[in-house]
């Protein structure tokens, strides 16, 4: 008798998690869990026990008995340290911009949970499992994406969580966009009062460039496989030469990641047809170099994978509580820096991935290069012809995405601001690179579907011209698909659904790669 089988929980317990487990529980598939074993809690409960014990002793500890950034020359009386929490996160709220959408809240609220699941922030564990209950029920904050630093970490766009644990603000719950207090109720959770520190626990953090990062970083992952896969077919559709991709040749030039590239291209090109005579002797770069430019890509991506997860595992409020040692500890570790280079790093690598596809496409279409297909990859023949312009403007958008995501690779991080009566004069922005970074992959998303479209239209068209072309099965099974997908244009059309749909299935990874 067969059992069903239940997805894995990402267990918050303050072991390392990775870039997947973020992934998975921002697209809900696989369910979150705070630790319930007792060392665990106790670890956690032993940080916020000291901290109360060293107030009842009126020593003196940042963002709980004195003011906040500039203001820490400020104490606050003991009868007021209370509310000091409250007044954090009510007056950061003064975010702006476009809210995060759910998968991003979802990446956001993990990160800020594995940060305090540390157990160096000094937190009850009632403040966890309420955050835990947040991604349990999908009770997801409206987070403004701009006003964020990225130093001292993520203060305006957290102050919208720490203000939802507490039952104020809105939420996106249930499909519809609600008062935050309605929706804990809704699933059985009573607001909080935050304890002295827990609100700068909260909010002195990377949790939103770093839960942004992460889903940035799968993006890229894939477009890196879905370019690959793109360039064989742009390859066999212009009758290139599948020989600049010889192992001998590459094994002379010792990158890992361009090397994994043309390991793809051999496999997708692979047939039975021999090397073409007729043609010039080298392709140009855009297909010649393709594994040079996206190698580069894929060569920074487990740098980037350490980045991001040492970031992600680490504790990186201000201060932190040392539990054992009984100790506070002032320092900087809301500082984005990490991510600030991964995010402007990446985007630059997807950037470049862009501009590949695109100057690919302006050779497939154009027939002094696209050897015998016709203008634009029309379909039409005969007099209609005369009247049919293919993906004559799908190449114009593909160039405009493309000119739009080149633009955004300026770095974030070199704009540093002095803010804060010059307390924080040397800042990350690393949330606004991790932003740029998504709308680098967006654009970029669409240049690829842009091509997946023209990959449809090129191989049948070669086909017709070369009628004894054979593809490689992988390459086979992809254009069936890409034909299942895509009706042949014949006639023109407006192709805008037809890239809706195909950005879709790009976004779920349908194609394995």
């Amino acid at each position: 008798m067969s059992h069903p089988t239940f997805p894995v929980p990402v267990c918050f317990d303050g072991t390392r998690l990775s870039i997947e487990d973020v992934n998975a529980l921002a697209r809900r598939v696989r369910p979150a869990v705070l630790s319930a074993a007792p060392a665990f809690r106790a670890r956690i409960a032993k940080g916020a026990d000291f901290l109360e014990r060293l107030l009842r002793e009126d020593g003196v500890v940042y963002g709980v008995t004195t003011g906040y950034g500039d203001s820490c020359t400020v104490n606050i009386p003991m009868d007021l340290v209370a509310e000091l929490p409250h007044h954090l996160y009510t007056y950061h709220g003064i975010g702006a911009g476009r809210m995060l959408v759910p998968e991003e809240v979802r990446a956001v609220l993990a990160a800020r949970l594995a940060s305090l699941s540390q157990g160096y922030s000094g937190v009850s564990v009632a403040l966890l499992v309420q955050l835990e209950a947040l991604l349990v029920h999908d009770v997801l904050p409206m987070i403004p994406a701009e006003g964020s630093v990225g130093a001292s970490g993520d203060l305006t766009p957290l102050s919208y969580v720490a203000a939802v644990v507490c039952g104020e603000r809105e939420v996106w719950f249930g499909g519809a966009r609600q008062p935050a207090t309605d929706a804990l109720r809704a699933v059985g959770c009573t607001p909080l009062r935050l304890r002295p520190k827990e609100g700068l626990a909260i909010m002195n953090g990377t949790a939103v460039m770093t839960g942004l990062a992460c889903l940035a970083f799968e993006r890229a992952q894939y477009v890196a496989r879905l370019a690959t896969r793109l360039t064989a077919c742009n390859v066999l559709a212009s009758a290139g030469n599948a020989y600049h991709f010889d192992e001998t040749l590459f094994a002379v030039k010792p990158h890992a990641g361009q090397q994994a590239v043309a390991a793809r291209l051999r496999a997708d090109l692979a047939s039975d047809q021999p090397p073409r005579n007729d043609h010039r002797l080298q392709d140009r770069y855009s297909l010649r170099c393709a594994p040079h430019v996206i190698g580069v890509l894929e060569d920074a991506l487990p740098f980037m994978r350490q980045l991001i997860e040492n970031e992600l595992n680490s504790a990186n409020d201000n201060p932190l509580i040392d539990p054992d040692g009984e100790r506070v500890l002032h320092g900087g570790h809301f500082y984005g820096g990490h991510i600030a280079f991964a995010m402007d790093s990446l985007k630059t690598a997807v950037a470049n991935v862009a501009d590949l596809l695109d100057r690919q496409l302006a050779l497939l279409v154009d027939t002094r290069f696209n050897h015998g297909l016709p203008s634009n990859l029309s379909g039409a023949t005969g007099p209609r012809a005369a009247i049919n312009h293919g993906l004559k403007a799908l190449q114009i958008s593909v160039s405009a995405w493309t000119a739009e995501a080149l633009k955004q690779t300026m770095p974030a991080s070199v704009f540093s601001r002095s803010t804060e009566c010059h307390n924080q004069d040397k800042v990350s922005m690393g949330t606004i690179a991790a932003r740029d970074c998504l709308r680098v992959l967006e654009l970029t998303e669409q240049v690829c579907a842009a091509m997946l479209i023209a990959a449809r239209q090129g191989l049948a068209l070669r086909g017709k011209v070369d009628p004894g072309l054979n593809l490689s099965p992988a390459l086979a099974a992809f254009a069936d698909d890409l034909d299942s997908r895509i009706a042949f244009i014949n006639e023109d059309r407006a192709l805008d659904r037809d890239l809706q749909t195909l950005l879709v299935a790009l976004r779920q990874q349908v194609w394995e790669l």
